[in-house]
């Protein structure tokens, strides 16, 4: 029998099969939030893979997996397998991707709760249709930022907001002998000061203090637009001003994206529309809403 070659390759991508070069051979895009995935998902992905694929699963750049060579009349059984076990084709096309986010809570240095956030953004925005191109979110726990919140449409990450009590420190130095960055943190016999155009925002010295001079303020987020990676890379600029609370970096989000929607041309990436207009507007935009 002559190979099935009609494919609609847009359509199949945005309900995430992904043809291969090979005929009637797809990869299929497995739903995965924030990178987390359940002990009892990797089993069934085990068993669906050597059933429908060929015995192994790729683990994609955005923490994503994907079951690839699945011949095309098997699809509908795999997806079946995959419902059965409580999971669902990832999407693509012009939509909100999956989102990324790091451990953040369970790791030292994280200041705020990536996964959680992943989820509540999810459950307000996952797969939004009625964009102008596909959209990127990224989430960090901290200034290290490895989930690349700069390399996202829209990059979050969590930053320090440090309150300092002079009247607990003794001048022990612990807090500038632990800060890995040169000038931020300078201690003398009376005060302690802080260069706050130096300073990254980690944290480090919150938790170097043996006396409690330092501590941790609410959540706070930095927040970065217009990224992305591919052939013409951007770095995604930072908004001017850090986000507080849970429902303000939320509203944020959702913001944000209906600018782009609504301002975007078709096929236009975020960067690009923000290449073309200026970062500026976005900023106004936002600023509004402050």
């Amino acid at each position: 029998m002559k190979p099935n070659t009609d494919f609609d390759i847009a359509s199949m991508k945005a309900s995430g099969l992904m043809k291969q070069k090979e005929p009637e051979l797809f990869s299929v895009r497995v739903r995965v939030l924030g990178g987390r995935v359940k002990a009892e998902h990797l089993a069934a992905l085990a068993r669906i893979a050597q059933s429908w694929g060929s015995g192994h699963v790729h683990l994609t750049t955005r923490q994503g997996l994907e079951i690839p060579d699945v011949r095309f009349g098997d699809i509908p059984t795999l997806r079946e397998a995959l419902a059965e076990a409580g999971m669902e084709f990832s999407t693509g096309g012009p939509r909100i991707r999956t989102i990324t986010a790091c451990q953040g809570r369970s790791c030292l240095h994280g200041l705020i709760d990536p996964q959680a956030l992943a989820r509540k953004i999810d459950e307000r925005l996952s797969g939004r249709p009625d964009l102008p191109h596909k959209f990127k979110i990224g989430i960090a726990g901290c200034p290290n930022a490895c989930t690349k919140p700069r390399e996202n449409d829209l990059g979050i990450m969590g930053i320090a907001h440090k309150v300092f009590r002079d009247d607990l420190c003794v001048r022990c130095g612990r807090c500038v002998d632990d800060c890995r960055t040169p000038g931020a943190l300078e201690i003398s016999s009376e005060h302690l000061v802080c260069h706050e155009d130096r300073c990254e925002q980690c944290g480090d010295c919150v938790a170097a203090c043996p006396f409690g001079a330092w501590e941790l303020g609410g959540a706070t987020y930095a927040v970065f637009v217009g990224g992305k990676m591919g052939k013409r890379p951007r770095l995604a600029d930072r908004l001017p001003w850090a986000v507080s609370g849970e429902e303000s970096i939320l509203r944020t989000v959702e913001c944000t994206i209906d600018w782009y929607a609504k301002t975007a041309e078709r096929g236009e990436r975020f960067g690009a529309a923000l290449d073309r207009l200026g970062v500026a507007p976005l900023v106004a935009h936002l600023s509004s809403l402050r």
